[in-house]
């Protein structure tokens, strides 16, 4: 009598990559979403990289330790994802690899459904819609606006959640082994948007990145405006870098954050010196305040219209600290147009 071959066997192998630092309030949740996976355990390793936490995170890793999906702790003395990422890639072995964020919940068959886009739809990379949650009040309203098309733009992953299609970037990416050898390490420039860069590097490579409907994730917002200003301003303090790097990265809705404000600043220096300063300063401040109310009124339906006040603060928050910072990294990188950078390199691991 021959022996059935167990279909598992056949299965790629999956590398499971979470950087992350200071998540103890979160890692929790999403540890258990990364080890409770529908996958073969067998087919499956995890490395968390730990940016030298200063709070609970490694312990609350060392605690799942041991159970059915391996799970290894590495150190990123660089702190910073993109470094704490070519820390892991050069541990790793999978065929498949998966970036993982400390502060996102993966669903049970996250990885199961990844590995069955790449094979069956023929892509280098595969993602899906992210459902942004806050625990709060005020993180729900921050899930509201991160979740509206007039807070971040065309986000697809983050506006969209019911079309597969092609895409520019995807979140929380499972990736071939074969595209990621050949796109190089993460830039560990970046401190932020470094996602964004990686992807575009793909896609110059001729990569196709896959936004699937049926891929699911939560994301947990930040759970304070003052939070939220942080996250946001360095997104566009960054994004000049990724600008400088990779012109043809940048979209149109990109530049609008940064135009607003500098228009505004301009229309209150004008205003002191006649009344075409007042008008022009009444114009572009007045038509941003109704077009915010307009949408806080809109995408509170969904929720409660007793939201509308902090939602349009919220709205305020997303697009001025971007835009400042997007100003404030047109500063600081004035000297740095002259191309491209090199990245560092990692030492792939060879199975």
């Amino acid at each position: 009598m021959s022996r059935t071959a167990d279909p598992d066997a056949l299965l790629p192998f999956v590398s499971v990559i979470m950087p992350v630092r200071n998540e103890g309030k979160f890692i929790t949740e999403c540890l258990d979403a990364v080890m409770e996976q529908d996958y073969p355990p067998d087919r499956l390793e995890v490395f968390i990289v730990d940016g030298m936490s200063t709070d609970s995170t490694p312990g609350i890793i060392r605690s799942y330790q041991g159970r059915r999906i391996p799970l290894r702790l590495l150190e990123n003395p660089g702190k910073i994802v993109p470094k704490g990422m070519n820390v892991a890639l050069a541990e790793t072995k999978g065929e498949i690899i998966v970036r993982v964020d400390g502060h996102c919940k993966i669903a049970p068959d996250y990885v199961r459904r990844c590995v069955d886009h790449i094979r069956t739809d023929h892509v280098d990379g595969v993602g899906g819609p992210v459902r942004t949650m806050g625990g709060t009040r005020t993180a729900r309203v921050i899930a509201l606006a991160m979740s509206s098309p007039f807070g971040v733009g065309g986000s697809a992953f983050r506006t969209m959640s019911d079309r597969t299609m092609l895409a520019d970037t995807v979140p929380f990416p499972a990736y071939t082994r074969s595209i990621v050898e050949r796109a190089g390490p993460y830039d560990e420039e970046l401190v932020r948007n470094q996602d964004d860069e990686y992807n575009y590097r793909l896609r110059k490579l001729g990569a196709r990145l896959l936004l699937a409907a049926d891929v699911r994730s939560e994301y947990y917002s930040r759970s304070s405006i003052g939070s939220l200003w942080r996250q946001y301003f360095q997104y566009g303090y960054w994004k000049v870098r990724v600008l400088q790097k990779h012109p043809r990265q940048m979209k149109l809705r990109q530049f609008v954050p940064a135009a607003f404000v500098a228009l505004l600043a301009l229309a209150l220096l004008a205003a002191p010196w006649g009344p075409g300063g007042v008008w022009a300063l009444g114009f572009v401040a007045g038509s941003y305040c109704a077009a915010n109310l307009c949408a806080g009124f809109l995408t509170a339906r969904k929720e409660s219209l007793s939201m509308v006040p902090l939602l349009v603060v919220a709205f305020a928050t997303l697009h001025v600290s971007y835009g400042l910072g997007f100003l404030s990294g047109l500063a600081k990188f004035r000297n740095r147009w002259r191309g491209g950078e090199s990245v560092q390199s990692f030492s792939p691991h060879i199975t």
